[in-house]
């Protein structure tokens, strides 16, 4: 059993997170200068909720989630530590918050063909049009309470 611990996102993770963004393998930044330092800061509260993953100490990923348009804003999971949950985990804190703050579907874009599609395939999601070349977009709907 893996000892991931999940919390909020602060300030102090952004050169963390900004590491690991930097470090994947798909989805990679065509001029990393577009994410800025101010966006990382205003994800974490003004704009949305930011949530870290750590491993011993260590933040080995990362969420956010963008409360004006209902979208996973980042989740990136240092590729060293893939395969232990915590995208899973992430992508669960992001969508729980957007459906409590009233997002009846929540959206996102990714690489076609990628390792991310099949990831977000496997999670539930429905693959809609190609947003441009290089991203197509996914949804995922708010699933009705039974009760």
């Amino acid at each position: 059993m893996n000892n991931l611990k999940y919390r909020l996102a602060t300030s102090a993770d952004i050169p963390a997170m900004s590491k690991i963004r930097l470090s994947v393998r798909e989805n990679v930044l065509s001029n990393p200068a577009l994410v800025t330092q101010q966006m990382y800061e205003d994800y974490l509260d003004s704009l949305g909720r930011g949530w870290v993953c750590e491993l011993e100490g260590q933040i080995i990923g990362f969420s956010y989630a963008a409360i004006v348009d209902h979208s996973i804003w980042a989740l990136f999971v240092d590729p060293d530590h893939e395969g232990l949950g915590a995208g899973q985990q992430l992508l669960h804190l992001a969508t729980q918050w957007l459906f409590e703050k009233g997002a009846t579907k929540i959206k996102l874009g990714t690489s076609p063909d990628s390792r991310a599609e099949r990831f977000y395939l496997a999670q539930g999601w429905a693959r809609g049009e190609m947003k441009n070349e290089r991203e197509v977009c996914f949804t995922l709907e708010r699933v009705a309470s039974k009760i």
